[in-house]
């Protein structure tokens, strides 16, 4: 308190000159170098309050205090856009996958402006940066060894002829019989599905009753990196700042083992995969958005790797 005081008595002629970084803002040697990212909203709709406060309002809080404080301060955002929520809003629409990204991009960066949120860059999932960045990190994973395919039993509408992606099935929650529960998880009673466990089930787009097939899947060998995750985690935990829920959930998953985990779907709105056998599949879009933070800083600037490859700043 005293030195507050202190602080005042002196008046604003006595504060450390402003720091105004280059444009565009990059890593600059000596100085406390900040990256700053909010969740990356999704693009099926319009953001609402609990969006903005949940995650933009609180990163863009926090980039003011740190160019308050002279730190080179980088903060970027963007909508995520792949996935079959933009596909299941586009039939909705009567619109393509590009046209609701387009759509909502602008409307999200509308409502960004008038709430005046500080990004020094808003950008996108569905860019070119993201195709090439995404697809090389696949190819190194794949060239690690540390990929492996699976065959998956998968439904598959005959009547639209296409694989069914999970918020294309609808159906009886087998756990409750709610009987419009989704292919991924039941809103009545909470618990996560398999989609050929529903029971009667439907398609989405045509109401036809489709079939389990057997379909090829690319997947990320978890178990493999327990090993070396462990003793990082140890560590992380001993010197981070963790929260408690965070700890939890962690330890549950390498108590029970990690899983191989699936980063391929029969879609058509997505990142390509580049590998024979594959390439009419795209990237799941869990394995896909967090990329999403890299290219959007790498549309901002070509020197993106400064900001993400440097572990010394």
């Amino acid at each position: 308190v005293t030195a507050a005081a202190e602080a005042w008595a002196r008046g604003a002629a006595a504060l450390p000159k402003p720091w105004k970084p280059q444009k565009p803002v990059l890593p600059v040697e000596g100085m406390r170098n900040v990256l700053i990212t909010s969740a990356l909203p999704y693009v099926n709709n319009v953001p609402h309050l609990g969006n903005i406060i949940g995650c933009v309002l609180s990163a863009d809080t926090f980039a003011r205090y740190c160019r308050l404080r002279n730190w080179n301060t980088l903060y970027v955002c963007g909508t995520d856009e792949y996935g079959t929520a933009t596909e299941t809003k586009a039939v909705e629409e009567g619109l393509t996958p590009q046209e609701i990204c387009n759509k909502y991009n602008a409307i999200h960066a509308d409502i960004y402006r008038w709430f005046d949120i500080s990004f020094d860059y808003f950008g996108r999932t569905t860019t070119p940066h993201q195709t090439t960045i995404a697809q090389d990190i696949f190819q190194r994973l794949l060239a690690r060894g540390f990929l492996l395919q699976d065959t998956v039993e998968q439904l598959r509408c005959e009547n639209c002829q296409r694989f069914l992606a999970d918020r294309f099935v609808e159906g009886t929650c087998p756990f409750c019989s709610y009987e419009e529960a989704r292919g991924d998880q039941c809103d009545k009673c909470g618990k996560l599905i398999n989609a050929v466990e529903l029971k009667n089930p439907q398609c989405k787009l045509c109401r036809s009753v489709p079939v389990v097939k057997p379909t090829q899947h690319l997947f990320l060998d978890l178990p493999k990196l327990e090993e070396r995750l462990e003793p990082w985690l140890e560590q992380s935990w001993a010197t981070g700042d963790w929260t408690a829920n965070a700890r939890y959930i962690t330890r549950s998953w390498i108590r029970d083992g990690l899983k191989p985990r699936c980063i391929t779907r029969d879609l058509k709105w997505g990142t390509p995969v580049p590998l024979d056998g594959f390439r009419d599949k795209v990237f799941y879009v869990w394995f896909d958005a967090p990329i999403g933070y890299l290219s959007i800083t790498a549309n901002y600037t070509d020197q993106w790797e400064r900001w993400w490859k440097n572990p010394q700043q």
